[in-house]
């Protein structure tokens, strides 16, 4: 941790995982006693879907009574159904790839939370694998040392002010080394897995989450090479360009390659990793700088990712109007889908800048 924080009001977001759990301890052993906070959400209507909440709350309260820190609920199911819910929905319905968990941080974390209770405290400590410096002094968002579990792609859309009060506790560790301070220091959520799918929402399957609002709405598969009519689709919702797996149809392996929303029509291209799955040159809009605009109007060499894997990919990014660039990629990338988010970094991958929506 770069700042001082020593005489800050802190408010710890305990969700009951591992992570924030030892962002609890790491403060706790520098003499500090943060307010702890758990963030309620909760599915939309409680006999639908199974929640680990009252677990997650149960573990939360463990450990903030074991370090003597307050912990609080804090109830933003309302701002996540309007807000984050509602970005998804309109971005799938539109034919996009949307990523609710980058929302979730902008919107929720260090949104609604914010306004409910973070106003009052200096620092906002959350469990993500992230870290932040002091360069020529401004806040830069860096990444952790642990290229898996790398969040800074999760929180290149929040603002320059949530950034200011952000504080990543536990950012300069590796997974492994996190799992062994909460197993000496005897945490009750030592050996919980790692929750997966979407932010908040426990168990509720991405698919399920999205036919809740949007239901189904079945279309014809055509193959983009010949035109043949190979099946159906329930919802072009259900897809994302260059998804292999789940496809369903025989004589493949398939991989969905585009959509055409007016027509309803999803098209696969056939084989290993067909080309058509592949781009080098694609659009970005709205491009969001985290700290300050970084480029003027020359082509820069910077590292990007496109979704939440280890690997980033060299690129040159070009200036082409306002908040919109052309990313020109060293290698062909697989499945860039307009509605992702660019994510760009120096070209070392330390600091991050920001991040912008593939258009196509």
């Amino acid at each position: 941790m770069i700042e001082n924080i020593c005489d800050k009001r802190i408010a710890v977001l305990l969700s009951g995982g591992v992570d924030s759990s030892v962002v609890v301890y790491e403060l706790a052993s520098k003499g500090l006693h943060p307010d702890c906070f758990y963030i309620k959400i909760g599915p939309e209507e409680k006999e639908e879907w199974d929640c680990s909440s009252e677990e997650d709350l149960e573990m939360a309260t463990t450990v903030a009574a074991k370090y003597g820190c307050k912990l609080q609920v804090i109830d933003c199911h309302h701002e996540y159904w309007n807000e984050v819910t509602k970005y998804t929905m309109d971005k799938v319905r539109a034919g996009f790839t949307p990523n609710p968990d980058v929302m979730c941080n902008r919107l929720i974390k260090f949104g609604a939370f914010d306004e409910k209770m973070g106003h009052e405290y200096d620092l906002i400590a959350t469990g993500h694998y992230a870290q932040t410096e002091i360069i020529d002094g401004k806040k830069w968002l860096t990444t952790s040392p642990d290229p898996v579990k790398d969040q800074t792609d999760f929180l290149a859309q929040i603002y320059d002010w949530q950034l200011n009060k952000a504080l990543f506790p536990i950012g300069h560790y590796v997974k492994d080394e996190v799992r062994q301070i909460a197993e000496r220091e005897h945490l009750i959520n030592a050996k919980r897995k790692d929750s997966q799918g979407i932010c908040f929402l426990g168990k509720i399957n991405y698919n399920d989450y999205i036919r809740r609002y949007l239901g189904e709405n079945p279309g014809d598969v055509l193959e983009l090479e010949t035109g043949k009519k190979i099946g159906t689709h329930k919802g072009l919702w259900f897809h994302t360009i260059g998804q292999r797996h789940g496809l369903g149809f025989g004589g493949g392996p398939w991989y969905a390659v585009k959509k055409d929303v007016s027509s309803n029509i999803l098209y696969v291209s056939k084989g290993y990793e067909p080309l058509t799955a592949y781009k080098k040159d694609f659009p970005i809009h709205d491009f969001h700088f985290l700290t300050e605009k970084q480029w003027g109007e020359n082509p820069v060499n910077v590292t990007f990712k496109i979704r939440h894997t280890p690997e980033y990919h060299k690129a040159v990014i070009e200036p082409t109007g306002e908040g919109s660039y052309m990313v020109h990629a060293e290698d062909l990338i697989q499945g860039v889908a307009p509605g992702q988010f660019c994510v760009v970094y120096d070209d070392n991958h330390h600091r991050c800048f920001g991040s912008g929506e593939i258009t196509l």
